[in-house]
């Protein structure tokens, strides 16, 4: 006899539905109680009629806003004549997004592979590392994530490593530099990077078995609570790998194309990498990603025969929303817009700090920041449950917010809206927050 319907025209329906029949994948955090029924531009509309500003970009992709009326129209277009083929056929849209990436980026950047997830996309340039190099070992950040395939997952160390058996040998982790939580001071009793870095290489170097292969980092750690690395730092992190025989690997799944006021984070460093995979902001929203490569680094990794064939490699459709992005991102000047965009917002958050002593520090490029809650300014003591206080009240008011809250860090607060998000809408979600940070602290006795 078949299972009764449960109805779904209640939301008690949908909760319990959802209760019974869902994995929960997000560790020990539970499913937004929220039932989102359309999105459209910087906001979600919930089956209740609410409407609420999204400072996530979705899981900080949806870098036009939801819906964006050109996505739209590029996806109904290109699913009526050409969405999927076998992996070893190619498409005009395929070869137009790499030969388009290519000219965003400095040279040698111009090959590339296009998969669907930023896991994929770092599983594929380790994959690629370690059979041109011929060598093992990846070396990343403590607080870094590459995602929840196996090689990215090894190369991930700010959650979800306990409980799931040994990881791959040869994956080491380097301190995180930290201007904030400094834990190598100079003299001034600032972060003293170039000590760190050494000290980080030098625990490396006793550790590995001569086999190094590749660094594999973030330009501004996202998840790891938007640690933006000084400036400086990425050239002698290049320089410890170029030593030691490494390739480096940049993961923009984040940062990449326009977020950071620049198209790639790592152009204000003045470094190019070996290797960079893009996803998230690429697709927009859909799931397209990037591995770039020099055509050296192909040519070495073809002759060893590398092999990275999946379902959905080269796959039209979101290839040609990827064209589609490039096509806003370049007409709209929405690098410059991340940049003022930033400013502004930054400027916000101030005026915040200014009237909220638990604003403890504001970091981050563009329309990518940081806002770490303390207890105390002076010696920076966290709290997790102030900081879920005020992800939940903002979630009453109208305004979806992600913390990150890590071991000896206090609750981050991942600000990352649409590009095309308004000065009004910005202004919008600051004035949530502050009614947030306000209400919490009114309950709150620490």
């Amino acid at each position: 006899m078949a299972a009764p319907i449960t109805d779904l025209t209640t939301a008690d329906g949908f909760w319990a539905d959802a209760d019974k029949h869902l994995v929960r994948y997000a560790g020990a955090g539970d499913f937004t109680r929220e039932i989102i029924d359309h999105a459209a531009g910087s906001y979600l509309f919930t089956e209740s009629g609410r409407r609420i500003l999204d400072f996530t970009s979705g899981q900080m992709s949806a870098i036009l806003g939801h819906s964006h009326p050109e996505i739209v129209g590029t996806v109904r277009r290109q699913i009526g004549s050409l969405d999927h083929l076998f992996s070893g056929m190619l498409s005009r849209p395929v070869v137009d997004l790499a030969r388009r990436l290519a000219e965003t980026l400095p040279s040698p950047l111009e090959k590339a592979l296009l998969l669907t997830t930023g896991a994929e996309s770092n599983e594929a340039a380790i994959r690629m590392a370690k059979l041109v190099t011929g060598k093992h070992e990846i070396v990343s950040f403590a607080r870094s994530w590459h995602g929840m395939t196996q090689a990215a997952a090894n190369a991930t160390y700010s959650a979800g490593r306990k409980g799931y058996g040994p990881s791959a040998p040869g994956n080491f982790a380097i301190p995180a530099p930290n201007p904030y939580r400094p834990d190598f001071l100079t003299a001034e009793g600032e972060l003293d990077w170039r000590r760190q870095l050494d000290f980080g290489f030098e625990m490396i170097d006793a550790q590995s078995v001569g086999s190094l292969a590749a660094c594999v980092v973030e330009p501004i750690l996202s998840s790891g609570g938007i640690i933006e690395p000084p400036p400086g730092y990425f050239a002698a992190l290049l320089e410890k790998c170029r030593e030691r025989g490494m390739l480096m690997i940049l993961d923009e799944a984040q940062t990449g194309l326009c977020r950071t006021g620049n198209w790639y984070a790592f152009e204000r460093d003045g470094v190019v990498p070996d290797i960079l995979t893009l996803s998230k902001t690429l697709g927009a929203g859909l799931p397209l990603a990037a591995v770039i490569t020099s055509a050296e680094i192909e040519q070495e990794a073809h002759d060893r025969g590398y092999l990275f064939f999946t379902t959905h490699v080269a796959d039209p459709l979101v290839a040609a929303v990827g064209n589609t992005v490039l096509d806003v991102l370049t007409r709209d000047r929405l690098d410059e817009r991340a940049t003022e965009l930033g400013a502004f917002l930054r400027r916000g958050l101030e005026n915040l700090a200014d009237r909220h002593d638990v604003i403890g520090d504001i970091r981050g490029r563009g329309l990518l920041v940081g806002v770490e809650l303390v207890l105390d300014r002076s010696t920076k003591r966290s709290s997790d449950e102030l900081g879920a206080r005020v992800t939940r009240r903002c979630l009453e008011l109208g305004l979806h917010m992600n913390i990150v809250q890590l071991p000896g860090m206090g609750g981050v607060f991942r600000i990352a809206p649409p590009l095309t998000a308004t000065e009004d809408e910005l202004a919008e979600g600051l004035g949530i927050l502050d009614q947030a940070i306000g209400n919490a602290l009114d309950r709150f006795d620490g």
